[in-house]
């Protein structure tokens, strides 16, 4: 897991990971200033050592001396060992109200060096920003990015052809969506994506993957839009990857802040979206993939402020991409966590949270890895001896009645506060919460309440599922039937007991299994050590 340093005043934004020779390079934003890109290297996607910074913005008057945005870094196709960085600038003379996509290469992945300029502006002569901008050029003197020396073959920055895509200041919402580009090669041609919008319609329903192909070396020709759902204001970090015949195409939406995916048999196809296509639960966000010695793996920022997206950000583990049977795409949990699990915990020794119920709970042990727990009236919780911090529960989970149940972890014995887990295990939903006690506060304040995520599962069958939580440092992960459901991180409880509680309920669990997890902070050298 990566986030910037406690204090700093800086997070961590939009992600980029390449793989190659076993390591794994990550490129990063940094907000709330967006002025360079960073870099850092891993060598199992979880421990981080930041090294040499990729990017900066451009020095006054150049087309990216405002902000950088998300960027996306790929093998160059032309050229064997150069790399290429597709990047989103923003310039100081338009306020950053227009986005362009300009590249940088590399042939190590460490020195990077922008591509020549060649600003060619789309808009028309009598754009009030146009005239404006004029005005104040004449007046400075700061050498405008247009007279700059330039490569007559460069194509950079790119911007929205106006046949397509939003392209000028007077229209839709006066500032320009072309942003987060994406480079996919199919074995015969280049092709570049970017979060655009459409130059129709209604405002906020104009978001769209916008499409560029390489007619020869680093040279883009504007195509209609790859998908437009008709339904966004945005689609941000677009990605594509394709198993097989199978195309998938991965965007992070705006409106509800989740990761959603759209299905194609070919790439100029149109794009389905069918009833179950989010693959990560809310405040997981700009989504991006990069493909190892296993497969494609899902990497992204979660911003545990909902209130404030620029501050308290951290990488989660990485999720890792599959298909299902039908054909939907599924995030499953990351193997490379198993490298930290430590020693089975007795899963035996089981004890009720509250003592004081009279015959209003039992349990009873059934025998290996089993057991069946009841509630007949109010609340009750089993949880096993001893406290947690880092773990990895799994059971198999058969509810039994109309009544409730679901986890508990990280729960102090004496107060009760931690983590409550719902499962509905007829319904298909999880809900998450930290409830506890501010003993700074008094009267109804005192009683802290919160709503943490939400995520859905189809079952297999109604009320029943195998359950695997993951409380991994600040990392928290639910999967059901072994899919992801809830992936968030919060510092609100760090240990205490694990169990299952229940409300007017009987609940038999089968293949019982508690692992100890080391603590995510130790470092290639600990997790060896063993």
């Amino acid at each position: 897991m990566f986030s910037e340093t406690d204090g700093s005043r800086k997070a961590i934004g939009d992600v980029d990971v390449l793989y190659h020779d076993g390591l794994y390079h990550l490129f990063h934003l940094v907000l709330p200033n967006h002025d360079f890109i960073a870099h850092a290297v891993s060598t199992d996607a979880l421990n981080w050592r930041r090294v040499r910074n990729a990017l900066f913005i451009g020095d006054p008057g150049s087309w990216d001396d405002l902000m950088l945005w998300t960027m996306h870094v790929s093998p160059d196709p032309h050229q064997s060992g150069r790399w290429r960085m597709f990047y989103t600038g923003l310039s100081r003379r338009d306020q950053g109200n227009y986005q362009r996509i300009g590249m940088a290469v590399s042939d190590d992945l460490m020195h990077w060096h922008k591509s020549p300029v060649h600003w060619v502006d789309r808009r028309g002569p009598n754009d009030p920003q146009r005239v404006k901008e004029a005005l104040e050029l004449s007046r400075s003197q700061v050498t405008p990015a247009e007279d700059a020396p330039f490569d007559e073959n460069s194509c950079f920055p790119l911007q929205p052809d106006p046949a397509y895509y939003e392209a000028s200041l007077d229209e839709g919402r006066q500032w320009i969506s072309f942003r987060d580009p994406y480079y996919y090669h199919d074995g015969k041609d280049g092709w570049l994506m970017a979060s655009a919008r459409v130059n129709h319609g209604p405002i906020v329903r104009r978001g769209c993957v916008a499409l560029m192909k390489e007619v020869e070396p680093n040279h883009f020709e504007a195509m209609p839009p790859l998908h437009h759902p008709r339904l966004y204001d945005d689609i941000e970090v677009p990605n594509l990857i394709c198993f097989d015949e199978d195309h998938y195409l991965i965007g992070s939406i705006r409106e509800d802040a989740k990761i959603r995916y759209w299905h194609s048999d070919h790439l100029r196809d149109r794009w389905q979206s069918y009833h179950d296509n989010v693959l990560l639960a809310q405040g997981n966000y700009a989504g991006r993939v990069c493909r190892d010695d296993k497969g494609w793996l899902l990497w992204n920022f979660y911003s545990m402020s909902t209130a404030d997206r620029l501050s308290n950000n951290i990488m989660p583990p990485p999720k890792r991409l599959c298909r299902s049977k039908d054909g939907l795409l599924r995030a499953v949990t990351f193997e490379g966590i198993e490298a930290y699990a430590r020693e089975s915990i007795d899963a035996d020794c089981v004890h009720g949270l509250i003592e004081d119920l009279d015959d209003a709970g039992d349990h009873c042990l059934l025998g290996d890895r089993q057991l069946e727990v009841a509630c007949e009236s109010g609340f009750q919780a089993f949880v096993f001896d001893g406290e947690m911090e880092h773990f990895r529960f799994s059971a198999n989970l058969c509810l039994q009645g109309l009544g409730k149940c679901g986890l508990v972890f990280r729960i102090d014995p004496e107060t009760r506060d931690g983590y409550y887990l719902s499962l509905d295990l007829y319904k298909g939903v999880a809900q998450l919460r930290g409830w506890g006690t501010d003993d700074q506060s008094s009267g109804e304040h005192m009683m802290q309440f919160d709503s943490l995520q939400s995520g859905f599962w189809h079952g297999k069958s109604r009320g029943r599922a195998d359950v695997t939580l993951i409380a991994f440092g600040s990392y928290i992960e639910l999967s059901i039937d072994g899919r992801v459901v809830l992936s968030l991180a919060d510092h609100r409880f760090s240990r205490g007991h694990l169990g299952i509680y229940l409300e007017t309920a009987v609940v038999r669990l089968s293949d019982i299994e508690i692992i100890r997890l080391a603590s995510p902070s130790q470092t290639d050298e600990h997790l060896t050590s063993g």
